[in-house]
């Protein structure tokens, strides 16, 4: 048996006996969504997160979603198995940031994105992804202005699709910030029967490209239902994986190879082992900025896909 079996074999074991679940992002490696109870993309995730009835939640992603994790199971213990998997897109807006934006428009809702941290959601008013952005920015029927924080793609994105003013942050996510219109009109010249798939995150001028945009796991389920065979994908490529795993009679090319998230790709199935065996590196929020938190996160969860 290979080390890597041997890992294996030992993560499913202490699974059971630690009552835990594996709940693992699109964009982990093959290794880790393959060991998953289930995959998703961060709405997936959080709601898996909030039904489950497991003591112990193995996150395999980055901090801000182990954190939403934790903030919406107190009782639970939420392992992240690489303490230093981050989001730099999570970065680039603090509580203080979030504290001025609310001075200099007061009474605006703020819509942040679940890619921040629980000390920045806690800032917020509600929560959203990029699977439902346009719908929690329609669910304020009495304000005619929202802010979004802190993706300003995802933000020109959603009001592309509402009638309503958005003001927005300048963070964005330097992996889908990376891919050009440049980038994509080579790939469409070199597979000219291919659809283009853009995720949210993407620029405008991407977006502008896309023959369809959608979150990671809206990308999976158009795929599979689509009729066409043949698909470029503006996304991080750890979710070619799943796609070809799925649809093996279809092909998916990268919209560009530089597509890679290196904090995605840090966990690994020795991680995941060490986090099983010691409980460790643990996810605790204050519990303070817990609650005020879990209000913008159950705001999200309650409005519909």
């Amino acid at each position: 048996m290979t080390e890597s079996e041997n890992n294996i074999q030992r993560i499913r074991e202490l699974r059971i006996q630690r009552r835990a679940v594996i709940l693992a992002h699109n964009y982990q490696s093959p290794a880790i969504q393959d060991i998953a109870d289930y995959m998703g993309d961060s709405l997936e995730l959080s709601r898996r997160a909030a039904a489950t009835d497991a003591e112990v939640i193995v996150f395999c992603g980055v901090h801000f979603m182990a954190e939403t994790a934790a903030i919406l199971n107190p009782g639970k213990t939420v392992l992240l198995p690489h303490p230093n998997a981050g989001c730099p897109m999570a970065d680039m807006i603090t509580a203080s940031d979030m504290i001025t934006i609310r001075q200099k428009h007061p009474g605006i809702p703020i819509v942040t994105y679940v890619n921040s941290s629980a000390a920045v959601k806690a800032e917020s008013t509600v929560c959203c992804t990029s699977a439902n952005s346009v719908d929690v920015v329609h669910s304020f029927r009495d304000s005619r202005t929202v802010y979004m924080a802190p993706d300003r793609n995802l933000a020109l994105y959603t009001a592309r699709h509402t009638d309503k003013e958005v003001l927005y942050w300048h963070g964005y996510c330097p992996i889908h910030h990376s891919l050009t219109a440049k980038d994509v009109l080579a790939k469409k010249e070199e597979y000219p029967e291919a659809l283009f798939i853009a995720h949210p995150e993407c620029r405008p001028e991407v977006i502008e490209l896309a023959d369809e945009v959608r979150s990671t796991s809206g990308m999976l389920r158009f795929v599979k239902e689509s009729s066409r065979d043949s698909f470029i994908v503006g996304t991080e490529r750890g979710i070619l994986y799943p796609m070809q795993k799925q649809n093996p009679d279809k092909k998916f090319y990268p919209a560009s190879r530089k597509m890679i998230c290196p904090d995605m790709k840090k966990t690994t199935l020795p991680h995941v082992l060490r986090a099983l065996e010691t409980l460790q590196p643990r996810i605790i929020v204050p519990e303070e900025t817990r609650q005020r938190a879990l209000v913008a996160v159950e705001r999200m969860l309650s409005i519909g896909r």
